[in-house]
């Protein structure tokens, strides 16, 4: 049997000869994973010989990501703004560019939120794990949120999400803000923005269509919730949005014609104001 050490180099290989950058880090996440070990035990344990059981279990998930499955899938989590989210191929796999939104998201907010009379309405629309809008209810405390989404699967991971941070947050099944009841102080979507002709890697695959398209250059569904916006943002309210940067300047020219003014752009994050 091999040990820490050897198994961890002869994954590493096989993984970057598929040209994956994070080859070692990929093959010791899914040896520590397998172990119920941080990855320094790894370290401290490298000349420790492994199991039979303990091989197979972890050359099993090593062909997962032999296959392009992402490792979050493979483990079943990831780290967003310092927090393990449950993640299934339900759900998109949180990237680290939608911590941005957070960091707009609290720039935006006023101070002291609970003095307020009338609740500080934050809604993340398409929420899949519900990363961004629980991370917003951990960073603004006093704020009323609410996740919606149209997949009732994904909701089930971002419920299970909120009771694993025993957060409390509003879930609704919704297309778009369709459902959604109030007027919101601020609207965060992630929306489905890649177009199908793009090149993009193969990890792709494995995520949820429904999660990761869009028609009209990928532009098609941000366009019809800038159309619902309109209704569902109180006067002076933001609207942020993330999409690829070759789709910022028609998204804001759109949102200009209808009443949103451009606050500002931050890499992959627009954000946006109603006038």
């Amino acid at each position: 049997m091999p040990t820490i050490n050897s198994w961890a180099e002869a994954s590493s290989e096989k993984l970057r000869q598929l040209g994956i950058k994070s080859a070692r880090l990929d093959a010791e996440i899914i040896l520590a994973h397998t172990l119920r070990k941080p990855r320094t035990y790894l370290h401290a344990h490298g000349d420790d010989t492994l199991t039979e059981r303990e091989v197979e279990i972890a050359n099993a998930r090593l062909d997962l990501r032999l296959d392009h499955v992402p490792i979050a899938y493979i483990i079943g989590h990831k780290e967003f703004y310092g927090r393990r989210f449950s993640v299934t191929t339900a759900t998109l796999v949180p990237r680290p560019e939608s911590e941005d939104m957070i960091d707009e998201l609290k720039k935006l907010a006023p101070k002291n939120l609970a003095l307020f009379d009338e609740p500080y309405r934050i809604v993340d629309v398409g929420t899949g794990t519900g990363c961004l809008g629980i991370t917003a209810k951990l960073e603004l405390p006093d704020s009323d949120v609410t996740l919606l989404d149209i997949s009732p699967y994904a909701l089930k991971v971002a419920a299970s999400n909120a009771s694993r941070h025993d957060v409390e947050v509003r879930i609704i099944k919704s297309d778009l803000l369709q459902n959604y009841p109030f007027k919101a102080n601020v609207i965060i979507a992630n929306l489905p923005y890649v177009d199908r002709s793009w090149d993009r890697s193969k990890e792709t695959s494995h995520e949820p269509e429904l999660a990761l398209f869009a028609d009209n250059e990928g532009k098609a569904l941000i366009i019809r919730l800038i159309d619902q916006s309109i209704f569902s943002l109180i006067p002076g309210g933001y609207l942020l949005l993330e999409s690829d940067p070759v789709q910022h300047a028609d998204i804001i020219s759109y949102a200009n014609t209808k009443g949103f003014k451009h606050i500002k752009t931050y890499k992959y994050i627009i954000v946006l104001q109603k006038i």
